[in-house]
């Protein structure tokens, strides 16, 4: 009797860690190292004073998986605390990316109308492209980009997810 597929789900894990040297390549190495595989990575220092630094991690896994990431993320010695945000199912996700698009006349005008309709902001404009400012959860993103790249979509340079809890409490 052969068991069902373990379903492969998409978790973003907070992780409060020392601000030093060789942090991020160890908590990177850890992923490596088994195989893991990380859509997304966003590393920023959030306390000068206590020298402490957030890395937002998303990740795919089966439920089995995420656990043992987090069991062996939470054994690293420069780690503070981790948290399973899509568990806890109150953190509010966002990314920035900026979107480069070439294009003229009727593909212009397009460009901007679908702009406007994603709330993205114009912060560089030639006569021959554009380049826009969108923030949002991934899949706007994803969704924005697709719909430019019939227009003359060049490039696009995004930051990652960032996250955070709802709520009064700190991590």
């Amino acid at each position: 009797m052969s068991h069902p597929p373990e379903t492969i789900e998409r978790h973003t894990l907070s992780v409060l860690v020392d601000n030093e040297p060789g942090v991020l390549a160890r908590v990177i190495g850890l992923f490596s190292g088994r195989g893991y595989n990380i859509d997304s990575l966003t590393v920023s220092e959030v306390s000068h004073e206590g020298r402490l630094s957030r890395i937002t991690i998303v990740t795919t896994g089966t439920p089995m998986v995420i656990e043992q990431i987090k069991n062996q993320l939470d054994r690293l010695v420069p780690v503070h605390k981790v948290r399973d945000l899509t568990v806890e199912g109150t953190a509010l996700e966002r990314e920035l990316a900026m979107v480069k698009v070439r294009g003229l006349g009727e593909a212009r005008g397009e460009a901007l109308r679908l702009a406007e309709a994603f709330r993205a902001r114009v912060i560089d404009a030639t006569r021959e492209s554009f380049v826009f400012e969108i923030t949002g959860k991934s899949d706007k993103i994803d969704q924005f980009a697709w719909l430019m790249e019939p227009l003359g979509l060049v490039e696009v340079a995004r930051t990652g997810v960032v996250a955070i809890s709802r709520g009064p409490e700190a991590m």
